[in-house]
């Protein structure tokens, strides 16, 4: 048998933990508003971002996505007509996902209920006691958008399932 170190252990529980509260948090938003996790994450980095609006590659940074599956999303939410693709003016190569009206009032509409089942989740997974001692510490934390702080990744991630 593989003994791993008290780290490893309290850093799977922790993985395990946040991963359960995903797959509730994720259910939820696509039973009740017909969008996933990343669709949900997306439009609410677009809201609170400088005129609604990210670069593609942004975006991808924000959400820890790679590009490919940053774009079948974006064109997901423009099929919505959530978000609209615009052409950067300085750099005709570079597109912006700009964040709708449409999409403003459905993200609106969803965050309560985010809110009351991560409320409910966390909770409910909170008895593993990793993911209270993660809640308590990120209480603190300031939140920010900042592209700097994360690259977009190359490889797949846990989270294009749902892309």
């Amino acid at each position: 048998m593989l003994l791993m170190s008290k780290r490893s252990d309290s850093w799977l529980a922790l993985v395990q933990a946040v991963a359960n509260v995903e797959i509730e948090l994720g259910r939820l938003l696509q039973e009740q508003h017909g969008f996933g996790l990343s669709d949900y994450r997306a439009l609410e980095v677009l809201s609170r971002s400088a005129n609604s609006e990210l670069r593609m590659q942004e975006l991808a940074a924000y959400l820890q996505l790679n590009q490919s599956s940053v774009s079948r999303m974006v064109e997901r939410l423009e099929r919505g007509g959530l978000t609209i693709r615009d052409l950067c003016p300085d750099d005709k190569r570079g597109v912006y996902t700009v964040l709708t009206e449409k999409g403003r009032t459905r993200l609106e509409a969803a965050r309560p209920d985010y809110e009351k089942a991560l409320d409910e989740v966390s909770g409910k997974h909170r008895s593993s006691g990793a993911l209270s001692a993660v809640f308590n510490a990120a209480s603190d934390l300031p939140l920010k958008f900042d592209p700097a702080l994360s690259q977009p990744s190359t490889g797949s991630s846990a989270a294009d399932g749902e892309v």
